[in-house]
């Protein structure tokens, strides 16, 4: 992925909630994710603990989907990746968000552990986690109701250490390229 084309993030603003609850009601990402009610996004905007942001991808994406991090302010630099949800499957936007939440995480929030929960049939989020090294902690079984009926969720983390040491063996591969 070109520089060019590497997502960024912007903070969520109040006219941005209609896209925010279109890209939760698509059909691509319902059976994947825990749906919030607007009131829920706005607070989420709102309140000092959380990051609300939407990536913009350029010109052919300047909306490509929306983040959620809580934990924000968390007394045991314990962050959440609360939400990602992207419109554009496939192109790496969401590879290219982990390690920028990743990084804001650790650096600008100050997180020892960064961690997220993920529905056990999303087979392409927990491929994606892994790779980026996140770490199965545990399930919480049949702990969310959908139309389908109960799933559980995967608990993964990364800590502070693991993300550096991944970020500094980039660093040597690409320094030696």
């Amino acid at each position: 992925m070109s520089a060019e084309l590497l997502p960024r993030l912007r903070p969520t603003m109040a006219s941005d909630l209609d896209f925010v609850q279109s890209v939760e009601d698509d059909a691509a990402n319902r059976p994947f994710i825990t749906s919030w009610e607007r009131v829920q996004h706005e607070g989420a905007i709102r309140f000092p603990d959380f990051r609300h942001f939407i990536v913009e991808a350029g010109p052919a994406w300047p909306s490509a989907g929306f983040v959620i991090l809580q934990g924000c302010r968390n007394p045991h630099g314990s962050v959440e990746l609360k939400r990602l949800v992207l419109q554009p499957k496939g192109l790496g936007y969401g590879r290219a968000c982990i390690r920028l939440l990743a990084e804001m995480a650790f650096r600008d929030l100050g997180a020892h552990r960064f961690w997220l929960d993920v529905k056990e049939r999303n087979a392409r989020a927990l491929a994606l986690y892994r790779s980026e090294g996140f770490v199965e902690e545990g399930r919480l079984r049949e702990s969310v109701r959908d139309d389908a009926g109960w799933e559980s969720l995967i608990v993964m983390s990364m800590l502070r250490a693991e993300h550096e040491a991944r970020v500094e063996a980039h660093r040597l591969i690409a320094g030696a390229a």
